[in-house]
């Protein structure tokens, strides 16, 4: 957006690219689940995303798009956070994605928000990009890690433990 033209292997295409599919994954879990106020919590992350894609995709010496963040969005994904932890068992392993395609799919999210971490991150070392968005995508990965769970309690599926293969 604003005109200049940039190669697809371009560190900021690859940015907002990966911020547009894990858009698209939330938008897949979101078609998943029933619980209400969960869908409205995906429905606000999948527009920040969108926002924050806007402003990756931006133009930032022409026409830079703010993102529009704000720290209330940060705070709303960790008071959701404490809010599922309430209501799960303590964690005393380490568990493997999976157990049901819903779960599954939200630990997919996860991977992809992590990445999308990392991207931002690294576009952040060659052009200044706004810090609060690297801060939401740390906090979004906690919150689909914290969602999986969640859902697979919410859904009656059993968390899978991972176990080490001895020696």
């Amino acid at each position: 957006m604003g005109g200049t033209k940039l190669p697809k292997s371009h560190i900021r295409i690859g940015a907002y690219g990966t911020l547009d599919e894990l858009n698209a994954q939330v938008g897949l879990i979101h078609a998943m689940i029933s619980n209400e106020r969960v869908l409205e919590q995906l429905s606000a992350i999948q527009n920040r995303l969108f926002d924050m894609g806007s402003s990756l995709a931006s133009d930032p010496n022409k026409h830079p798009i703010p993102s529009n963040l704000r720290k209330e969005d940060i705070e709303e994904l960790e008071e959701a956070i404490d809010a599922m932890t309430k209501e799960l068992p303590e964690l005393k392993n380490f568990i493997l994605p999976g157990g049901s395609v819903l779960v599954a799919q939200i630990h997919i999210s996860r991977t992809v928000a992590r990445r999308a971490e990392r991207n931002v991150v690294a576009l952040n070392e060659i052009e200044a990009i706004e810090g609060i968005i690297i801060q939401y995508l740390n906090r979004l990965s906690d919150y689909l890690f914290t969602l999986g769970r969640f859902m697979a309690q919410e859904t009656g599926v059993e968390e899978i433990k991972w176990t080490s293969r001895p020696g």
